[in-house]
């Protein structure tokens, strides 16, 4: 399949807007839907039109609308109903050709103004999200890992008051629903996973949010690691931590 990262970078060399956010997504740009990926403030949603897939039961060709996808965060009806029974041949994406940044997320307003980026294009944000991918997360062709391994929790307001009455520093960003998305990595780095190894399995050193191999570690020990980081993120703020990634 097409590299999603080259696809984003080709957008963004032809001035288009809507993907630059996301550049440095490691994977295919069919696979972008089935996760309806997202960072830094936007995912491949905002600028889905449809996608063209084969049903490997019947061989039979099917054209998806954005609806019938079901996007959710970190979902798709490919990652449900649908799992491993299409295969994604075509993407289409409606992209801006006199685009308006998305720079909602502070560490792209703090890249930018490190870089001294005043009033910033597409193709600064895209830079900026490069710079601060490759600064904070792993490599996976020098590091086994999976990218982010947990979705952000997002929590009611009655949640969300009892823990910033608590945790008054707590990273969070309001929903139009009322509810509050919360930052999974603080809260794995505040029960002190950051940086944690046993044996081959562990949590990378500058992103708690990420579970690394370091060389041999087996599925299960990655999956036991994380039923742990689960359970003492629960115990401690009473936050259900839902794992982002597939398993079999």
């Amino acid at each position: 399949g097409e590299n999603w990262h080259s696809m984003v970078q080709w957008t963004v060399q032809s001035g288009w807007g809507g993907l630059e956010n996301l550049a440095l997504i490691p994977g295919t740009v069919g696979a972008a839907p089935t996760q309806n990926i997202g960072a830094y403030g936007t995912e491949q949603s905002a600028c889905f039109v449809e996608l063209q897939a084969l049903d490997v039961n019947t061989g039979a060709e099917r054209t998806f609308t954005k609806d019938e996808c079901e996007f959710g965060y970190r979902e798709s009806v490919f990652k449900r109903e649908l799992r491993d029974r299409m295969i994604i041949t075509s993407v289409t994406y409606q992209l801006a050709t006199t685009p308006i940044v998305n720079v909602s997320y502070r560490d792209v307003t703090d890249e930018l103004h490190a870089q001294s980026v005043t009033e910033p294009h597409v193709a600064d944000v895209f830079e900026a999200v490069v710079a601060i991918r490759q600064r904070k997360l792993p490599d996976p062709r020098v590091i086994g890992n999976a990218g982010s391994f947990f979705k952000n929790p997002v929590v009611d307001a009655v949640t969300y008051n009892r823990l910033v009455a608590v945790y008054p520093t707590i990273p969070s960003y309001p929903q139009n629903d009322g509810t509050y998305k919360l930052a999974a990595a603080w809260l794995i780095d505040q029960c002190g996973w950051k940086g944690y190894r046993s044996g081959d399995a562990g949590v990378h050193d500058r992103q708690a949010l990420v579970l690394v191999n370091h060389g041999n570690a087996i599925g299960s020990q990655i999956l036991e690691l994380s039923m742990r980081i689960q359970h003492q993120v629960q115990d401690r703020f009473g936050v259900d931590l839902e794992r982002e990634i597939n398993v079999w």
